[in-house]
């Protein structure tokens, strides 16, 4: 007989009659009894009041029976705690018993007994338990750590457990190992500040070993762990993707997604040039494709995450669209989810196949699923443009059906295809027009009168068509009731004699006869453009409108990228980070991919490095450009963190003479300048002066002979320039220029309220950029900014900000918030503001760099049109940070060499010629490229003047002439850059 019989007892009086047989003689009985009350208990039933009798039945050798009572004990303990108390001697007891098993029971129990007086006679006994020399019962310790801590936190960091479970990731036992890392992982969710995982090489490589030993969920609960883990480099985010690969075969589906979210974090830091890289998305596949042949409900949860995987990295499962086809059989939650999938990897060398399939989809029973195929053919032509005739086509096929669902989606497709590619298929309007009477869905009828008024020119009996509409105007939805509203306005513009009555009619019942806030601000907006200037209302009305983009229910590529973190969870299948859907803040860590490292974008090795760096203190290396605004859409409201300063690496010494002996002599006399001290320093100045503004005066300056010689300018301020219009941010037009004064760097914005709102509460921030830019203080606007008003504000930046290699190089992505919505732009800064105060390159250096860097790098640019002498070149760029650290006279040329620095530590050289009567002065820019990557930060700017030197340089009229400089380069990605600099100091 089962065990059922306890559940079936009709006894009156049963728990006098349990109580007696608790405390029977008879092992057999007492076990029955419990087993009884166990049942009861299960039930429902309040037993409580036999928790004495139960206590002393804990004094057995029976595991059995002790289990049992356990059972009963973690039930009741908590409503019982003072009788609770009864059952420690008896714990303390059995966690010294011979038995290992009783020794984890015993342990498990006290740490499911959330009873805090039980809670400080566990601390021994669990101690004890940790250090156990049966693998079993330090398993169950391990986990027993973890429930302590969400008792009381403070006691399981008094008594040292969290140091002693730290200790258990490096056990002999891959279960004890697997059990610490997931005790370890739960306490740090709840406590994010907490480093407890405080992972390094050694014990990833511990982890990876006990991998291949544990059971199942151990392996799931490491490889949770790893995902938490950046690499320092890209060959040990190799090393580990090979040691987990494996378990992409593994029976698990649970262990197959966890091994895939290690992979694809880990892809992050791969370059895509290696063999490697293309390997893992081969052996990537398979295991995914085998998801699909589980039940239904897995199939799901894979297809969720697969969807998440197929947008960050589509070249995966490219080749493998026919398993993502509908099978007649499936649920319609795979189904919709398969078609979305098949979308994603639609392409030009697949797009036939897909069509076929979704055709005959849209002839299945299933309303949800055929309208869903419908859209998918609409989407197909947006996304493939060589499949966009074969799509309409397809789609008219499908409204010759007559099918009322199918003519619908349809029809609202085919709108978005208008808008994709304008003035190509409205053959098919007529057709359409057809179909009319049949709409009564509202996206629908939207769609059909978004269609008629934007190309109301084409359609005779458009004010017909849409006076058909405006017969029932109060009854229609208000997505409807907009739409009409528009389109007849539109016909209005297009034919004004013919369609007065009617705009006017729609108006007055869009106005006076409305309730909905949004349908009457509309009417008046377009009652006044009329009245006030038609012209302005037909620019806004008739606008070109922008194309529609390929994907518009792409995941937004932060959130992508955390969602990426968290495949196999169930934010993976919600597609929300687990802060949308976990309440408070417990357990809930943003997390997002790592950064590519500089060795994925190079195969330079640490050897390589310039004699004299110190490790660590190497430049940054631009990283590759990832999503254009991706970061700037999670925007940070808090203020700047601000940096250490960058460590400037030192150069390395080579033996090559580029220039035949031509920078030897500086090294020897001392041309004219070179012995001046004060020559090359930055301007004696506080704070330089903007350009223009004269310090000295006299004859020279009332007639601008020396055109800025005697006058000493501030770095160089472009004027300010619109980098946000008005109708681009609702209202809100920014305007703005960069600035460098004294060592700081400023973005100096113009703020210009266009709307008819207040405008508050204002926040910066930058997306990721090439030398790190980013605010140093929050956006300060003190007041309200009210409508046409004005305000100036200087924000200061900083360099310590992400890095990311943009394109061109010195774009810059701004996000801009207020209190009406988040407004995104872009700009270019120049780079001369990025020119350093310690710039001056020691004369020696100087030489041994100049040398060093390879002559087949040398790039040449001139500077046309110059009109200034070799002196006031040097003052010039020498307020901009760039030093001149010789001049000399080489056979009737006069000739500067100068160096800069830049923030992130590229160093920069030059030598400028211009021979007597043929003014010439030409830029060369020696680059050192290795393999597509930077090596070394060490730019090299040789700049030498060659004057006409017929009088004093005070009273000669300037002599227009071309300027030629030569620099290098161990960055070649800033030459280009630094040339226009120059160009842009030295004409402005």
């Amino acid at each position: 007989m089962t065990d059922s019989k306890y559940f079936t007892t009709t006894k009156k009086g049963e728990i006098f009659e349990l109580k007696a047989e608790l405390n029977s003689d008879k092992k057999e009985k007492k076990k029955e009894a419990v087993k009884k009350v166990i049942a009861s208990m299960t039930v429902g039933k309040d037993v409580s009041a036999l928790f004495p009798d139960v206590v002393n039945c804990m004094q057995t050798d029976n595991l059995e029976l002790k289990k049992l009572v356990y059972l009963y004990l973690m039930n009741y303990a908590k409503s019982q705690p003072d009788m609770a108390i009864m059952a420690v001697n008896t714990f303390v007891k059995d966690c010294e018993d011979p038995n290992p098993l009783i020794r984890a029971l015993a342990v498990r129990t006290m740490g499911c007994i959330r009873v805090d007086k039980i809670t400080e006679y566990l601390c021994e006994p669990l101690r004890k338990c940790l250090k156990d020399e049966d693998p079993y019962v330090r398993k169950t310790a391990a986990v027993c750590v973890a429930k302590l801590h969400d008792i009381n936190a403070q006691l399981v960091e008094d008594q040292g457990f969290l140091d002693t479970l730290k200790d258990l990731i490096s056990d002999s036992n891959p279960m004890v190992v697997a059990n610490a890392v997931a005790a370890l992982s739960e306490i740090a969710e709840s406590h994010p500040s907490s480093n407890l995982l405080d992972l390094n090489p050694q014990s990833i490589n511990k982890l990876l070993t006990a991998l291949n030993e544990c059971t199942e969920w151990g392996q799931i609960f490491i490889l949770d762990c790893l995902a938490n883990y950046t690499p320092k480099d890209d060959r040990e985010a190799q090393s580990i993707c090979e040691r987990v690969t494996p378990r992409l075969s593994h029976a698990n589906s649970a262990v197959v997604l966890s091994a895939v979210k290690v992979l694809m974090k880990f892809m992050e830091m791969l370059s895509k040039d290696l063999d490697y890289y293309g390997t893992l998305l081969k052996k990537l596949a398979p295991p995914l494709v085998t998801l699909l042949s589980a039940e239904p409900e897995l199939q799901y949860v894979a297809l969720r995450n697969i969807n998440l995987i197929v947008q960050k990295r589509p070249e995966i499962l490219k080749h493998e669209m026919k398993v993502f086809f509908v099978k007649y059989n499936d649920p319609i939650y795979v189904k919709l989810e398969k078609l979305d999938i098949m979308i994603r990897l639609a392409s030009q060398a697949n797009i036939a196949q897909v069509l076929a399939e979704l055709k005959e989809y849209a002839t299945e029973v299933d309303v949800d699923f055929v309208r869903k195929a419908v859209r998918a053919i609409g989407r197909c032509a947006i996304k493939v443009e060589q499949s966009a005739e074969r799509c309409v086509s397809t789609l008219l096929d499908l409204i010759q059906t007559k099918v009322n669902y199918v003519v619908q989606e349809a029809i609202v497709v085919i709108k978005d295809i208008f808008r994709k590619y304008p003035n190509k298929y409205e053959s098919v309007i007529a057709t359409l027009c057809e179909n009319l009477d049949s709409l009564d869905e509202p996206e629908a009828r939207a769609a059909m009168i978004w269609i008629v008024g934007e190309y109301a020119e084409r359609i005779d009996n458009a004010d017909e068509l849409l006076e058909s509409f405006l017969e029932g105007f109060h009854d229609e939805s208000t997505q409807v009731q907009l739409q009409l509203l528009t389109a007849i306005v539109k016909l209005f513009l297009k034919k004004p004699t013919e369609t007065q009555e009617l705009v006017q009619q729609v108006l007055s019942l869009a106005t006076q006869d409305s309730d909905n806030p949004d349908l009457r601000d509309r009417g008046y907006i377009y009652w006044r453009l009329l009245s006030t200037d038609p012209v302005a209302a037909k620019e806004v009305v008739l606008a070109e409108k922008p194309l529609i983009s390929e994907e518009t229910d792409l995941i937004e590529p932060t959130l992508l990228d955390e969602l990426i973190c968290y495949i196999g969870t169930l934010a993976s299948v919600y597609h929300k980070p687990p802060s949308a859907f976990v309440e408070g803040g417990r357990g809930v860590v943003h997390k997002s991919l790592p950064p590519r490292t500089a060795s994925s974008e190079s195969t330079e090795s640490p050897e390589t490095a310039p004699a004299g760096a110190p490790a660590g203190e190497q430049p940054d290396v631009i990283p590759t450009q990832g999503d254009l605004l991706g970061d700037l859409l999670n925007l940070d409201l808090g203020p700047p963190v601000s940096g250490p300063p960058l460590v400037t690496s030192s150069v390395q010494m080579g033996a090559v003479d580029l220039l035949g002996g031509g920078l030897d002599s500086l090294m020897g006399d001392e041309p004219e300048g070179i012995g001046d001290p004060s020559f090359g320093a930055p301007p004696a100045a506080a704070v330089p002066v903007r350009l223009g503004a004269p310090i000295s005066s006299g004859l020279s300056d009332l007639f601008d002979l020396t055109s800025g010689v005697g006058t000493l300018s501030g770095s160089y301020v472009a004027p300010k320039a619109v980098w946000l219009p008005a109708m681009k941010a609702k209202g809100l037009e920014i305007s703005g220029t960069f600035t460098r004064q004294v060592g700081s760097i400023s973005m100096d914005l113009q703020l210009t309220n266009k709307a008819l709102q207040v405008m508050t509460d204002f926040a910066i921030q930058f997306n990721r950029n090439s030398f790190g830019l980013a605010p140093a203080a929050p956006l300060q606007v003190h007041a309200p900014l009210s409508p046409n008003q004005t305000v100036e504000i200087s924000l200061p930046l900083n360099t310590v900000g992400s890095v990311m290699k943009m394109e061109p190089l010195n774009n810059l992505q701004v996000a801009v918030k207020n209190n009406i919505d988040v407004f995104y732009f872009s700009t270019l800064y120049p780079l001369h503001i990025l020119f350093v105060e310690d710039g001056k390159m020691d004369r020696q250096m100087f030489l041994a760099t100049w040398k060093d860097i390879p002559n087949e790098n040398e790039a040449q640019f001139q500077i046309r049109d110059c009109a200034l002498n070799a002196e006031a070149v040097s003052t010039k760029l020498q307020s901009s940070n760039i030093f001149t650290i010789a001049k000399r006279n080489v056979e009737g040329q006069d000739m500067l060499y100068q160096s800069l620095k830049l923030t992130n530590g590229i160093w920069v050289l030059a030598e400028l010629r211009i021979q007597p009567g043929n003014p010439s002065f030409m830029v060369a820019l020696a680059l050192w490229w290795e393999r597509g990557a930077v090596v070394a930060p060490v730019v090299v700017i040789s700049v030498s003047l060659c004057l006409i030197a017929a009088c004093p340089p005070s009273l000669l009229a300037p002599v227009v002439q071309d300027l030629e400089l030569s620099l290098k380069c161990r960055a070649p990605e800033v030459s280009q850059h630094v040339y226009q600099a120059y160009e842009t100091i030295l004409k402005n």
